[in-house]
């Protein structure tokens, strides 16, 4: 499995406080049967995260975990706040895009609306797609329809695994999925101290509970998150209605 959204890279945002954390995360996720996590620190104005330096802290953190023999890799991202789109370079872009391709995009604070939509319809045009961040966090009377809207345009839409797994979340998450308008999982994991945990199976269980999503399940837990992270075009096996 893939986690394709976690704060796993230490003192850089409001995820991992130390490497100790990092590794501990990472050793979460490998009991999960987590192999690959993306890093995906938050790319906005309220964190001093250089982009720069990104692809070395990948590559520290990589050494560190094969040092201690922990069977997890570290795959390089960002969570990209529709706010800053514009003022990242191409280049910028590039780096914390998963695969080179995909942007993680975190919707502005309140309920979805056509900012988020003209932010991905920019990225599409500058030759990016878009994967919606934990849009769960984002609720109004017409949120399925923005996310419909969303979707229609090539969006992806990613959901947080933890408040799949169990919660008063679970359903609405489960309706979601079922009218197409879920496609992939994260942890969103910020720390192995508290807070949510670097794993993904519970969700994936909850989602095999139900007849109508089984027959996609592979496709949510192994196709698509491959094809992210390889940068590879993908359309969703269940249309959204």
């Amino acid at each position: 499995m893939i986690d394709l959204h976690c704060h796993i890279l230490a003192g850089i945002d409001d995820g991992a406080v130390d490497i100790e954390d990092s590794v501990a995360m990472a050793r979460q996720g490998a009991e999960d049967g987590i192999e690959a996590i993306c890093a995906t620190p938050h790319i906005r104005h309220d964190h001093d995260v250089r982009i720069h330096e990104l692809a070395g802290r990948v590559a520290g953190l990589n050494a560190e975990l094969a040092r201690r023999d922990v069977a997890v890799s570290v795959i390089g991202g960002g969570e990209v706040a529709e706010t800053v789109v514009d003022g990242l370079a191409d280049e910028e872009l590039r780096s914390v895009a998963l695969g080179g391709r995909w942007i993680l995009l975190e919707p502005a604070p309140g309920p979805l609306g056509d900012s988020l939509a003209a932010a991905a319809e920019r990225l599409r045009w500058r030759g990016y797609r878009s994967l919606i961040a934990h849009p769960e966090r984002h609720p109004a009377a017409d949120f399925q329809e923005r996310l419909a809207e969303l979707v229609a345009a090539g969006c992806l839409v990613q959901a947080t695994a933890a408040l799949l797994a169990e919660g008063e979340a679970a359903e609405p998450l489960l309706d979601l999925a079922r009218h197409g308008l879920l496609h992939v999982l994260g942890s969103d994991s910020h720390s192995a101290r508290h807070g949510r945990p670097v794993r993904i199976a519970g969700a994936l269980e909850r989602l095999r509970e139900d007849p109508e999503l089984r027959p996609h399940l592979d496709w949510i837990a192994h196709t698509a998150p491959a094809a992210i992270v390889r940068g590879d075009d993908l359309e969703p096996p269940l249309a959204a209605d």
